[in-house]
């Protein structure tokens, strides 16, 4: 099985195969409305208005299952994130990352890339003691931990790169710039 195996759900329930997106970069993430990590929307629309004409799709999927920091409807979502953020990006429907009912996609997309830590600093030290919390085994099971976790996809198709919340977000652009 490739990425392009895989499929997306729109708010209007429209079946997006990734397939449509070969030869492009991908960027797909789990987002939140209500969580510290909220204001990277601001630096994902960045990216995305600097490189979508140079071959780069972001594909939003939000998520509830932490914490439950999104707790409205595709509609309420979207109005937010475009109204706060000026988001012009794709919005998928709200979905699981993680257990029974998680997207078949970010199956695929675990089994690419687990999770490889937090790195430094204070972010990542206070994700590190909540998850302590929740999961005493977190850093050895290739879960989403939680919001804003990105998967960075090549041209070819290739999951080249998972980066958590906490990683700096002039990082994930550079990950993109270099790609493109």
């Amino acid at each position: 099985m490739s990425i392009y195996d895989y499929s997306v759900t729109t708010p209007k329930n429209e079946e997006i195969s990734l397939s449509q997106y070969k030869g492009r970069v991908m960027l797909i993430v789990n987002t939140a409305t209500g969580c510290g990590f909220t204001p990277q929307y601001k630096d994902l629309e960045s990216i995305y208005e600097k490189y979508h004409d140079q071959g780069l799709e972001l594909i939003d999927i939000p998520c509830n299952q932490f914490a439950g920091q999104t707790p409205g409807t595709d509609e309420e979502i979207h109005e937010f994130c475009t109204l706060k953020y000026n988001t012009q990006f794709p919005q998928m429907k709200k979905s699981d990352v993680n257990g029974e009912n998680e997207l078949p996609l970010y199956t695929y997309l675990k089994s690419q890339k687990g999770f490889e830590g937090f790195g430094k600093g204070p972010k990542a030290l206070m994700m590190s003691a909540l998850l302590k919390k929740v999961d005493k085994d977190y850093k050895n099971n290739p879960n989403i931990k939680w919001n804003f976790t990105k998967f960075l996809v090549d041209r070819d198709g290739n999951v080249v790169r998972r980066f958590e919340p906490t990683e700096d977000m002039k990082h994930v652009d550079e990950a993109v710039k270099e790609l493109l």
